[in-house]
C-alpha cells in the first residue's frame, strides 16, 4: 500500500513521462505544468486532499492527449482514478461538434469528483489564457462557457463543487472585464 505522498508522486511521474514531448499553447511551457497546477488548485484553492482525486487531477489529460490507455491507468492507479480520467477525456474518433456534444453529456452524467476536476481544469485554462493572443483566449472562453452550461449547479452538488464553480465564474468575469478594458 502506497502512502498518500507516494501515490500522488507516482501520478506526477506518470504524467511527466506521458506528456514529456508536449508544450502548452504558449509554445514554451512544458505541458505537464497544466495538470500539476490543476492538482494544486484542487488541493490548495479548493481544499480537497483525497489522494485519488489528486492523482486523477494530475493524470486528467493522459488518455486524451497521450498514448496512455485506460488499462495502464487502472493498473497503476486503480479503477476509480481511471474511470474519472476517462470521464474527463473526449472521444477523439468523433467529428469535433459530435465530440463536444458527447463530452458535455459525459460530464453531466459523471460523478461530482469529475465535476470538481473539470472545474479546476477550466479555472487553470482561463487563468493561463490571459497570456494568449485574443483569438485563442476567446476560444478558451467559449469552451469554458459550454462546459459551465454542461455542469449546471444542482442541489446534489457538494460544497467543493460549488466553490470550484464560483472560482471559474470569477475568473471568467475577470477575464471578460479585462477584454472590455483593452
Amino acid at each position: 500500500m502506497r502512502t498518500f505522498e507516494e501515490a500522488v508522486l507516482a501520478a506526477v511521474s506518470f504524467a511527466a513521462r506521458a506528456h514529456r514531448h508536449q508544450l502548452r499553447k504558449d509554445g514554451r511551457t512544458p505541458y505537464v505544468a497544466h495538470p500539476l497546477r490543476v492538482a494544486l488548485i484542487v488541493r490548495h484553492l479548493l481544499g480537497c486532499g483525497d489522494e485519488e482525486v489528486l492523482a486523477a487531477a494530475v493524470l486528467h489529460d493522459c488518455l486524451e492527449d497521450t498514448d496512455t490507455d485506460y488499462d495502464d491507468l487502472a493498473a497503476a492507479f486503480g479503477e476509480q482514478v481511471a474511470r474519472w480520467v476517462a470521464a474527463l477525456s473526449k472521444d477523439c474518433r468523433l467529428p469535433e461538434e459530435q465530440r463536444e456534444e458527447a463530452y458535455c453529456r459525459q460530464l453531466r452524467a459523471a460523478d461530482w469528483q469529475v465535476h470538481l476536476l473539470k472545474l479546476a481544469d477550466m479555472y487553470d485554462n482561463l487563468t493561463d489564457s490571459a497570456h494568449l493572443e485574443p483569438s485563442k483566449r476567446a476560444q478558451v472562453v467559449r469552451k469554458v462557457r459550454r462546459y459551465l452550461e454542461a455542469l449546471r449547479p444542482t442541489s446534489a452538488d457538494p460544497p467543493l463543487v460549488s466553490a470550484a464553480r464560483r472560482l471559474v465564474e470569477q475568473a471568467l468575469s475577470q477575464l471578460e472585464q479585462h477584454e472590455v478594458q483593452v
